[in-house]
């Protein structure tokens, strides 16, 4: 037995077994409601979101509006179940195979689906520099994290996202530096009534769709209370700048590509790979010391911002 999604496409029985048991708990008559839903054959069609498609003469800004609005389109999940499983250590081609199916089932996202997913319909841009961009926040004695994806084209710096927040989510590529896109974002959380208390920074993302490597998420971590204003900006431009001379030397081997046979063929879906840890030597924390244990695995549902 399977479900269909939105569009009628079959989704796996597991993802829309975890919302009902959902509904099942939070609403009186939840059972008896999820199974009228189910059998109902008059439910009127929801409208699928189209992938945006580019032409070759299509400039970036313009590209990163559509894509934006696609991410948009999706709308946030307010359902409180997560309808996809991201393991941030898995490598790129699992994760963009994951964003494939996003865009397949197009149901509501939440803001580390929608780097994903920003990082799988950017791969073509291969003159637009993305990389993580996690923050977190205190309001009214409790912590929020949230996460966009940085963008980079032309020396401009920008974002793409979703949030509950309209100012949280997309920026166009108009920041001439790093640190002026995060104090926009600071500035959009104060008004909000939200504190800014750490900014994790991640290095570029690779465009090959296939590549086995990891995402570096947080290759900087600054922390607000232990730097000024002025090193927190500096740290910043230190960490643009370290990005520009990766880009520019191109260090390293080529990105290794997943092998096509079938015995090792990307994780599926829910299957965790093997955790490969960084070497420590590549790793420049900014204000923080990084945690002993470098076994745990990143906390997926402090993601999960409630602003």
């Amino acid at each position: 037995p399977f479900f269909v999604n939105r569009g009628g496409l079959p989704v796996d029985e597991p993802t829309w077994e975890r919302m009902w048991r959902h509904v099942g708990r939070i609403h009186p008559e939840g059972d008896r409601v999820a199974q009228r839903i189910r059998g109902a054959a008059d439910l009127p069609k929801i409208p699928i979101p189209s992938v945006p498609v580019f032409q070759p003469s299509t400039p970036i800004p313009e590209r990163l509006e559509a894509v934006q609005r696609y991410i948009r389109e999706l709308q946030y999940n307010h359902t409180g179940t997560q309808f996809f499983e991201i393991k941030k250590s898995r490598p790129l081609t699992g994760l963009m195979d994951l964003a494939k199916e996003m865009t397949k089932e197009a149901l509501p996202i939440k803001c580390l689906e929608a780097v994903i997913l920003g990082i799988y319909l950017t791969n073509n841009m291969t003159t637009l520099d993305r990389f993580p961009i996690s923050f977190k926040t205190h309001f009214s004695g409790n912590y929020f994290r949230h996460i966009v994806l940085g963008v980079n084209f032309g020396g401009r710096y920008g974002a793409l996202g979703i949030s509950r927040r309209e100012e949280l989510m997309y920026k166009a590529p108009v920041f001439r530096t790093l640190s002026e896109l995060i104090f926009d974002f600071e500035e959009a959380y104060r008004r909000c009534w939200h504190t800014l208390k750490k900014v994790k920074l991640g290095h570029c993302v690779s465009h090959d769709p296939h590549s086995v490597e990891q995402i570096e998420w947080k290759r900087s971590i600054l922390d607000l209370d232990k730097l000024t204003r002025e090193d927190f900006r500096k740290e910043l431009e230190r960490h643009a700048r370290d990005m520009r001379l990766k880009i520019g030397k191109g260090t390293g081997p080529p990105s290794p590509t997943k092998d096509r046979k079938k015995d090792v063929s990307s994780p599926q879906r829910g299957q965790a790979s093997p955790h490969r840890r960084n070497s420590r030597g590549d790793r420049r924390p900014s204000g923080e010391k990084k945690p002993t244990d470098s076994k745990a695995m990143p906390d997926l549902n402090g993601y999960q911002i409630r602003v």
